[in-house]
């Protein structure tokens, strides 16, 4: 059978990084194996077969770069993750089935993931245009046509460290479609175990300031490139005028969350700042309990329990009203009533 991968992964000398070698080894398309070397100061033994490229992060547009030079396969597999990768049964000539569409520049699959010990399925979402969000889930198994990369890749004119695979994504939709498989074809290991109310701010971190402005530039070439852009009208506002009894308010539009609106509330509690803030919850007709629980804590002045006498109310009317109550505070700051804030500073450092 003709070889028509060749494979990209990071690499540090590992178990895991033996098991992908070898999943990858075991398919008969696959024709080189290129090692990422995401430590390139530390020095590593080359598994037979591979061949190592230093690079200086797997999201730069060098990285990318190098990887299209390197392509001179139909066909590039990069995979994301340092763990271990098991492949179904011929998963790699059913995704690059779909790749022989020449309109289709990449594609991805639903997966399993080892997660605490249980291996569970992991579905991702159909690609829609207009789905440009940078964490948007594909999984970490993504597989390309080597034109279209190519072609992404000599479009990518500025230097990038941190999200040169986010616009390369967003390069490939201007002349080529994102195709989801809607079958189980491989299955990884989750890293990230946090709760997703530990993972919502990770993009408001002060840390992650130079990401969200390369994001920002990435995308905004992007809008420029299909006509989208619409100029903003600044309009100079001081936040500092007026007179709010609160700096900032917490807002939980909620409705039937009876397992998890006590610990929203008591974690948006917990929050340590150096400015009053205070809880605007809008509870939107619960059946199940949630109710009865939020008044409970009707003697904390903190905590304002709203129940809109309308029935029509969406996520975006419940956060208008809450944003309308006069005792609403300077900055407004919703938190989903499934989620947690894992942190308590984090409140400050978003009005920060």
């Amino acid at each position: 059978m003709r070889k028509t991968i060749n494979c990209f992964i990071p690499y540090r000398e590992s178990t895991a990084a033996e098991q992908t070698i070898h999943a990858l080894k075991e398919s008969s398309i696959v024709n080189k194996i290129y090692l990422l070397n995401i430590e390139p100061n530390k020095t590593l033994s080359t598994p037979e077969g591979c061949e190592i490229l230093p690079v200086d992060s797997l999201t730069s547009s060098k990285t990318m770069k190098m990887i299209a030079e390197k392509a001179d396969t139909p066909y590039i597999l990069l995979y994301t993750k340092t763990s271990a990768l098991e492949l179904a049964y011929k998963a790699l000539e059913r995704m690059t089935d779909f790749l022989q569409d020449r309109e289709c520049g990449m594609v991805y699959a639903d997966h399993h993931e080892w997660k605490n010990g249980e291996k569970k399925k992991h579905p991702v979402n159909d690609y829609q245009p207009g789905s440009v969000r940078d964490d948007f889930d594909f999984g970490p198994l993504l597989i390309f046509n080597r034109t279209e990369f190519i072609l992404a890749s000599l479009q990518m004119t500025e230097e990038r460290e941190y999200t040169a695979l986010y616009e390369l994504r967003l390069l490939l939709t201007l002349h080529s479609h994102l195709v989801h498989i809607n079958e189980y074809l491989y299955t990884e290991t989750e890293s990230d175990n946090r709760l997703s109310g530990e993972k919502q701010f990770d993009y408001v971190n002060p840390r992650n300031r130079e990401v969200q402005i390369e994001m920002e530039e990435a995308f905004t070439r992007y809008l420029k490139s299909i006509n989208a852009l619409l100029e903003p009208i600044c309009v100079e506002t001081d936040v500092k005028k007026g007179n709010f009894e609160y700096e900032a308010s917490v807002i939980i539009p909620v409705r039937n969350r009876a397992r998890t609106i006590d610990d929203a509330i008591r974690s948006a509690l917990a929050q340590e700042t150096r400015f009053p803030f205070n809880i605007i919850i809008v509870d939107n007709h619960s059946t199940d309990g949630t109710t009865e629980i939020i008044g409970q804590y009707k003697d904390n002045k903190a905590v304002i329990h709203l129940q809109p006498q309308r029935t029509d109310l969406g996520i975006g009317g419940c956060w208008d009203l809450a944003i309308n109550h006069p005792r609403c505070g300077r900055f407004a700051i919703q938190l989903d009533s499934d989620d947690l804030y894992s942190d308590t500073h984090t409140l400050q450092t978003i009005v920060d």
